[in-house]
């Protein structure tokens, strides 16, 4: 056991987490020297789903970083990417048979971190065999690392991360996110807004899938859910979650894998609860 371990988790000594611990810091200082100094402001799918030369540079920085230690690995980032679902859905596709694949989001949240909202987050995960093993999100504005191994817990700052207690609807804090696409997506997700609102403490909007899952994990949030999302948005932040006591799934509550794109994420305790309220409120986008 102690060698397929070794197998999962290093290469000729190298540290993949560790390897994505440094990446993801050096990517997020280097985001965060550059906030409000972005010169082009691309438009990919919508007015709501932009792209930065920052992004692109984050990522490029990334893909090298990560390529320079392990260059048989396979690489998967948002900006190398067509924008549109199917584009991703292809992407993925085409390395899914990959034994090691990095899934890159550069900046979860780009939109907030060109109105310098400080909400935004570099999330890198590795997948081994299709089942992410490593997942680092790293928040640059609150200089917040969060880190999971598979099998080994997740952690922030080097102490273990638990989910909420929380054990019912009515006394959560869940988190949910406005998709980009306007046709279809955001009346649905809007649709599971109408119907979860009434029945929880409150729900949030913060803009960032990867931190959104982050905060499930940490116990900030009791549960998180949203459609149209993409495998970068979502590999890391669900080890973290998975990791940390909680539970995703897709809104179908189907278990989770890197194909996923409408998912909730709970401690596990509301899971069901919230499930079947987006299911009646036909909010699963399925």
């Amino acid at each position: 056991m102690a060698d397929q371990v070794n197998v999962h988790f290093s290469s000729s000594g190298k540290s993949f987490t560790a390897v994505a611990i440094n990446t993801a810091s050096k990517a997020g200082e280097w985001i965060k020297s550059k906030l409000g100094a972005y010169t082009t402001l691309d438009v990919k799918t919508s007015h709501h789903d932009l792209v930065t030369e920052i992004d692109r540079g984050s990522e490029t920085m990334i893909k090298n970083l990560i390529l320079t230690h392990f260059p048989d690995h396979s690489f998967l980032g948002e900006e190398g990417v067509v924008p549109g679902p199917m584009a991703s859905a292809k992407a993925l596709a085409d390395v899914q048979d990959a034994e090691y694949l990095w899934i890159v989001d550069p900046i979860d949240g780009t939109t907030n971190y060109v109105h310098s909202y400080p909400f935004y987050s570099v999330s890198i995960a590795l997948a081994y065999k299709g089942e992410v093993i490593v997942g680092v999100v790293y928040d640059p504005s609150r200089d917040e690392l969060f880190v999971a191994e598979k099998g080994k817990g997740a952690y922030l700052h080097g102490k273990k991360m638990h989910i909420s207690p929380d054990a019912t609807l009515s006394q959560s804090l869940l988190a949910t996110g406005f998709p980009t696409d306007q046709a279809i997506a955001l009346p649905t997700n809007m649709r599971g807004l109408q119907a979860v609102a009434p029945k929880v403490r409150n729900v949030r909007n913060g803009g960032s899938a990867a931190l959104h899952l982050a905060y499930v994990a940490a116990g900030r949030l009791s549960g998180y859910w949203e459609i149209n999302l993409n495998s970068w948005d979502l590999a890391a932040g669900s080890l973290l979650v998975e990791e940390s006591g909680g539970q995703i799934t897709d809104t179908r509550n189907h278990p989770y894998n890197l194909a996923v794109r409408n998912i909730v994420a709970t401690n596990g305790y509301i899971h069901q609860e919230l499930v079947d309220v987006l299911d009646q409120a036909d909010a699963t986008g399925l």
